[in-house]
């Protein structure tokens, strides 16, 4: 794992292994969208490493003692639309009680600039920790405005993770919102003219959900 400058880089050697399965042109829709669930779990394993815990008391079946639990701010799992609900619908798995919320939001294709069409989220998104998800960090604009949304609605404690990114990206919501922390299984070369992440692993909502 590498951490530099709020950018979190998960390498653990599982969570590599799937992701270079995912970037296969040769991987079909039902792997492509597990893969994407399960790197999903492993990068809110890192995101989440920062949560409360408090002790509580309690009997297993030997002894009494004093374990920790979940303390704290409540969580809430917010998607960019569409392809980030396969990340929310994963890690909600681990996290049951998290509330969920969905921004959605296409990428002008002549401009490369976010056009907003969607915003549901939890009445009480400033009393939780929010944890943003899209898989690919590209140019960044989606990112900055999902961002600039919550922060509107009042979210104060927001972490960003995407299976893909780039430095452009990074820059682009570092220098935006300097205090949220990006968590990804990737950081990639480049963006290509059309910014699409090079070497990247396509357009994941059309491999997540199977259309080109």
């Amino acid at each position: 794992m590498l951490r530099v400058m709020k950018v979190t880089v998960v390498q653990h050697p599982l969570l590599q292994h799937k992701l270079t399965l995912m970037r296969d042109r040769e991987t079909g829709v039902k792997e492509f969208r597990e893969l994407a669930s399960e790197i999903s779990m492993l990068l809110a394993y890192e995101a989440m490493r920062d949560l409360e815990t408090e002790p509580v008391r309690l009997h297993t079946p030997i002894a009494e003692a004093d374990l920790p639990m979940l303390s704290g701010k409540k969580l809430a799992l917010v998607a960019i639309l569409r392809a980030g609900l396969v990340m929310t619908d994963a890690v909600v798995r681990l996290v049951p009680a998290a509330k969920i919320g969905h921004l959605g939001m296409y990428r002008d294709p002549e401009t490369l600039e976010p056009v907003a069409y969607y915003s549901k989220l939890p009445h009480d998104i400033a009393e939780r920790r929010v944890f943003l998800t899209d898989p690919m960090l590209a140019t960044g604009g989606s990112a900055v405005a999902a961002i600039d949304t919550l922060k509107a609605a009042g979210a104060q404690s927001i972490k960003l993770m995407t299976i893909l990114a780039v430095p452009e990206g990074i820059r682009r919501v570092q220098d935006a919102h300097p205090d949220v922390e990006i968590v990804t299984a990737a950081v990639d070369e480049r963006l290509n003219d059309h910014g699409y992440i090079v070497p990247g692993l396509g357009d994941a909502g059309d491999r997540i959900y199977g259309t080109k």
